[in-house]
């Protein structure tokens, strides 16, 4: 009997996506202060100059919310979902009155290749046609349990980099809700 509960076991960690999934679920309903590590664009200057701090807001067993604010603005959501190839990201992106921005749910799924505790997220069709500059984005999401949970973007044929760490050591105060959080 335990040779087939350790089985069962080792092989819902394997699924795709599971590791990071059960790594970041005991941070839910705690936030975190970051800093950007890296940027590769002059506007990026004004964003690391603001205070950044992720929200781990909700966790269920088909969705996790992490809202993102940057200074007083709550208007960003990562959204990942659990797709049959892995995991989805979708950028859910919200003006102050909770309306949807005209640039939301931009995303992509994981693909092969990923090492469990990293996550790459391809630009997907939809991406594509709402944003035709992003057909080449990957986006990562990370999680270093006890350390750091990391986002970052990269455009390789452009040399676009971006990315920012959240310290997980050291919870914050919870922030307001996201934007429209409320009609999600």
């Amino acid at each position: 009997m335990w040779p087939m509960m350790l089985a069962l076991l080792a092989g819902s960690v394997d699924a795709p996506g599971e590791a990071f999934w059960q790594a970041i679920e005991p941070y839910c309903g705690q936030a975190f202060e970051g800093r950007m590590t890296r940027g590769t664009e002059p506007s990026d200057k004004d964003f690391a100059a603001q205070r950044m701090v992720a929200h781990i807001a909700s966790c269920s067993e088909g969705e996790i919310r992490i809202p993102f604010h940057v200074g007083e603005d709550r208007s960003r959501t990562w959204v990942l979902t659990r797709s049959d190839a892995g995991v989805r990201l979708k950028h859910d992106h919200r003006h102050e009155d909770g309306s949807e921005d005209r640039i939301t749910r931009y995303g992509g799924d994981t693909q092969d290749g990923h090492d469990g505790l990293s996550l790459d997220f391809h630009a997907d069709a939809f991406t594509t046609r709402l944003i035709p500059s992003a057909a080449t984005n990957i986006w990562t999401l990370a999680i270093a349990p006890g350390e750091h949970l990391a986002y970052g973007l990269r455009r390789e044929q452009q040399g676009r980099h971006f990315r920012v760490e959240f310290d997980l050591s050291k919870p914050v105060a919870t922030p307001p809700p996201a934007w429209g959080s409320e009609q999600q």
